[in-house]
This record gives structure tokens, C-alpha cells and sequence, in this order.
């Protein structure tokens, strides 16, 4: 064989090798699901197999409760994605790190993770969020709080789901006029803990007090409080006909007891925070049941809903014994936000932080079949929703609270602007 035709041959060769290895190269970033042929690009968190997200809660703080039960909703959520196909072709994967609702333990948990995630489809709480925004915001990372102030608008990366604590408060207070008797010139109290999460709220509550002549008696107290005595005597003083409520549940329960054995007796309405079905188990339960109420943009678990039923059903079947409260919905409904949002990056070929923020932000909301406001995403300066339910604890019904007045919108909430933050 002569050394031009061996030349030429291995030449050949070379050639049909490396056209094989730039096609291997090409199909291992094709899209199953969602996106067709073609090459997906991908960044951080996204390998050919699997996608990481990340949850970074509160297991052994104050909302300790909230935590595990978004947590396991959130799990539920993945792993259906996961048996329908996952995204492009890979499972998602959830992983969770606890900061006990400590801001230098959400910082480490978020500098180990956030290298290796896609994005966050849990971060609990205002404080931690926002110590944490110029670094989510510098590493374009899609994260969804579990957290409503309205101190959180304003960012690309950060979506702030469903209504905020001060557009919860102002729906509540109409409320509160409309069904609990509460008329212009009344005093309405206010417990709220220090921080953006009582901040937002407060807000709230002075605009609609201010539209509806009404006087605020304020009462601010801190996450380690736990006696709410003193807080309770300030409003007996100041002879108010309701308060609002924007603490944790382990305050709550303290300010419903205390008030209930000292014959404080006027309804109480609360913060999406500021309840959870165990209290229904403590002295306090009845006194709950009583005259207390919670505002949310959710509706309750036992709402009359297919979705809520086969939701509740699933997570049952998952999580034998475990409650059924107001994390189930928020958790099981934030972690689609993240479901959604993948998926249409998928089909835009682009699973890179950028692409996954771009894909959320197109306007595009999802009916989940769970009851939820419509929600619009295209805007990150104003509250994604409006609309407030209303519920009451009642611990025969499933997950502890019942529908008292279903979604609804006050005119003092849609004529609202928040405060800068």
C-alpha cells in the first residue's frame, strides 16, 4: 500500500470519527419534553441528566412548621414532574438545607448551594430574603420567598407569589367593616413583629385605617417573644374593637389565649403567617375557633375544589399523619411557579438562569386547578394578585380551616401603591 493512499485513508477515518463525536456532542443537549429537536442550553444546576433546585427553609426555628409542610408539598410537586418525564428529559431534584430561620446560617446554606442550583423555589423569610437579594440578583437566580412583603417587589429574580401582607391587611379591614361591625371612628389594634414582614403589614393597616377613619393602636414585639400579657393589656387600655395580626403562631396563640381568659373578646384576623393547625391542638384552640380569622390569597385545603381534593389525597398518601395546613397549598403551588417555568425554558431551548427567568417573566400563568388567583408574572414592581380569602380555624374540617368569605378584591386594594421599600 503506498503512503499517499494510507495518508489519504487514515485521513478518512479521521474525518468520520470526528463527525460522530460532534454529533454525540449534539444530541446529549436535545430536549425530551417540551423542547423539540435542537440543542437546550444549559448553566448552572442543569447536567444531561438532572436539574437542581433548591430549598432553603426553616425546620427547627419559629416557622418551623411552615417549613416541613412546604417542604413536603414541594417534594410531592417534583416527584410527580418527575414520573410525567421531568424537564428535557431530566428529573428534577429538590434539595433542602435548614437555617432555622438564622440569617448567617441561610447565607452558608445559600453560598453551597446556589453554585449548584437552577434555581430556589423556597426561601422563608423577609429578613433572609432580603439579606440575600443582591446576591440572588447578581447570580440571576429565580427564587420564590415564602415570604409577602411587599418590601421584596421590585426584583426580576425574586417573585413574590400571591398577595402581599399589606394588600391581605387592607382586604382584611374591609372585612372586618363589612361583616365584623367595625365602623369609622373605632380603634383597631395591631400585633405585628419587627422587620419587613410587620412592616408590610403595617403599611397596610394604616391605609385602610386612614380610608376608613379608623384609629391604629400599635403593638410590635420580636421573633423570641413569646408572652403577649403586656401586649394584650395595651389594646384592653386603648378599647379596641378588633385586631390584626402579623406575628408568628406561637405568638398568636399567646395573644388568643391571653385575650380569651382576660375577656378581651373581638375578632382577631391574621396574616398568612400567623397561623398554623396544630394551635387548634393548645388551650388556645377554641379561642381560635371563636373570633379568629386569617387572610391569605390561597384558599384552605378544604375548600370545595377537585384540585384541593386530589391534592390533599396525594399528600396524604405521601405523608401519612402529617397536617394538612395552609403550607400544603403554598408549597405545592410555589413549586410549580419553578415546574412552569422550566418547562417553558425547555421549549425556548434555554434551561440557563437567564432563560429559566425569561421563561417565568412572559406573562404566562398557569391554572393549577387549586383555587388560586390569577397571577401576573410580567411585573415585578406590584403584588402578583389582589384578591383575598378569608378562613376560619375549625379543627373538624380538613387542614383546619374552612372558607369564610371566598376571594375577593376591596376597592381600597385596588386603588393601592405600595410604599417604597
Amino acid at each position: 500500500m503506498n503512503t499517499t493512499f494510507r495518508r489519504g485513508r487514515a485521513a478518512a477515518v479521521a474525518a468520520v470519527t470526528m463527525s460522530l463525536v460532534l454529533a454525540a456532542a449534539a444530541c446529549s443537549g436535545k430536549a425530551s419534553e417540551g423542547g423539540g429537536d435542537g440543542d437546550v442550553k444549559t448553566g448552572p444546576g442543569v447536567t444531561d441528566d438532572k436539574i437542581t433546585v433548591t430549598a432553603l427553609t426553616d425546620l427547627t426555628g419559629v416557622y418551623a412548621a411552615l417549613g416541613k409542610g412546604v417542604t413536603q408539598a414541594q417534594k410531592l410537586y417534583f416527584d410527580g414532574l418527575n414520573k410525567q418525564g421531568g424537564v428535557c428529559g431530566r428529573d428534577v431534584e429538590l434539595v433542602v438545607r435548614d437555617h432555622g430561620y438564622d440569617v448567617q446560617k441561610a447565607l452558608a446554606a445559600y453560598s453551597e448551594m446556589a453554585p449548584k442550583s437552577a434555581a430556589i423555589p423556597q426561601l422563608i423569610g423577609s429578613p433572609i430574603t432580603m439579606a440575600l437579594r443582591s446576591r440572588i440578583e447578581n447570580d440571576k437566580l429565580l427564587t420564590i420567598p415564602q415570604a409577602w412583603a411587599h418590601t421584596l417587589l421590585g426584583s426580576k429574580y425574586v417573585q413574590v407569589t400571591g398577595t402581599t401582607y399589606d394588600i391581605d391587611m387592607i382586604n382584611a379591614i374591609s372585612f372586618l367593616r363589612d361583616k365584623q361591625g367595625v365602623k369609622s371612628g373605632d380603634t383597631i389594634g395591631h400585633l405585628r413583629l419587627e422587620g419587613d414582614y410587620g412592616q408590610s403589614a403595617l403599611a397596610g393597616v394604616k391605609y385602610a385605617a386612614e380610608k376608613g377613619g379608623l384609629k391604629v393602636a400599635e403593638q410590635q414585639v420580636k421573633p423570641t417573644d413569646a408572652d403577649m400579657t403586656a401586649q394584650v393589656a395595651a389594646f384592653r387600655r386603648a378599647n379596641v374593637k378588633a385586631i390584626l395580626v402579623s406575628v408568628a403562631p406561637r405568638q398568636a396563640a399567646s395573644l388568643v389565649g391571653v385575650a380569651a381568659a382576660s375577656g378581651l373578646k373581638v375578632p382577631m384576623v391574621g396574616s398568612n403567617s400567623a397561623f398554623a393547625q396544630q394551635l387548634l391542638a393548645t388551650p388556645a384552640g377554641p379561642a381560635f375557633e371563636a373570633s379568629y380569622y386569617i387572610a391569605q390569597a390561597s384558599p384552605p385545603i378544604s375548600a370545595d375544589v377537585p384540585g384541593l381534593k386530589k391534592l390533599a389525597a396525594d399528600y396524604q398518601a405521601a405523608y401519612k399523619g402529617e397536617p394538612l395546613d395552609l403550607s400544603v397549598v403554598s408549597g405545592y403551588s410555589t413549586a410549580a411557579v419553578i415546574g412552569e417555568a422550566l418547562k417553558r425554558a425547555c421549549a425556548k431551548k434555554d434551561l440557563t438562569r437567564e432563560g429559566i427567568v425569561n421563561a417565568h417573566r412572559d406573562g404566562t400563568t398557569v391554572d393549577l386547578g387549586l383555587g388560586l388567583p390569577k397571577e401576573d408574572y410580567t411585573q415585578w414592581t406590584k403584588a402578583a394578585a389582589r384578591a383575598t380569602y378569608i378562613s376560619r380555624p375549625d379543627k373538624n374540617v380538613l387542614g383546619g380551616t374552612k372558607v369564610e368569605v371566598a376571594s375577593f378584591e376591596s376597592p381600597e386594594a385596588k386603588s393601592y401603591d405600595p410604599p417604597a421599600g
